[in-house]
């Protein structure tokens, strides 16, 4: 299968947003899946180091074609008037190894309200910005962390799919795993 990175929670930081590509071109991934919450900090978060919305979509238009991405709940319609690529979905569905996985952002479907899924199949969101693996009722809740402001003492991170998630922060360095 392809490799795939997954990433959530820039909230504008274009000091984070350059490391996230860096490490997106670095691993040489496809595609490159972004559950939310792009270009602005919202009113619960501080702003992020190097806050400069305009910056990060100069870096994430290019990429247009590789970037599947789901609306955050601070993702706005204007935000779709200066991306390339679709924001606004709710939700995603990519299917790997005949598994489901949702993606989305995790403030209206989440662990605790979980969608539609089989035996399985796996719940991809952001949101918290922590990351976690959680099975429950063969249902399997995964969160990547945030690339710019993380929770919880993790790291600034991102999630890399191949032959299995792989949690790793900003350095490639892999903290977490969990296989398909």
């Amino acid at each position: 299968m392809d490799k795939i990175m997954i990433a959530s929670d820039i909230h504008g930081s274009a000091y984070y947003c350059k490391k996230m590509i860096e490490r997106y071109k670095a691993e040489k991934a496809k595609r490159l899946v972004l559950l939310g919450d792009i270009l602005y900090h919202g009113p619960r978060n501080d702003l992020p180091k190097d806050y400069a919305p305009k910056e990060v979509i100069k870096m994430l238009n290019p990429l247009r074609n590789e970037i599947i991405c789901v609306r955050g709940n601070c993702d706005t319609e204007v935000d779709q008037m200066v991306l390339d690529f679709n924001c606004l979905c709710e939700q995603a569905f990519l299917s790997v190894n005949n598994r489901d996985i949702v993606i989305c952002h995790g403030h209206k479907l989440d662990e605790k309200n979980i969608p539609a899924l089989k035996d399985g199949d796996v719940l991809l969101c952001g949101h918290t910005h922590v990351p976690k693996c959680e099975k429950k009722d063969g249902i399997t809740y995964m969160n990547p962390g945030s690339v710019s402001i993380p929770k919880e003492n993790s790291p600034h991170g991102y999630m890399i799919l191949e032959d299995k998630f792989v949690w790793k922060d900003l350095d490639g360095n892999v903290y977490m795993e969990e296989s398909l």
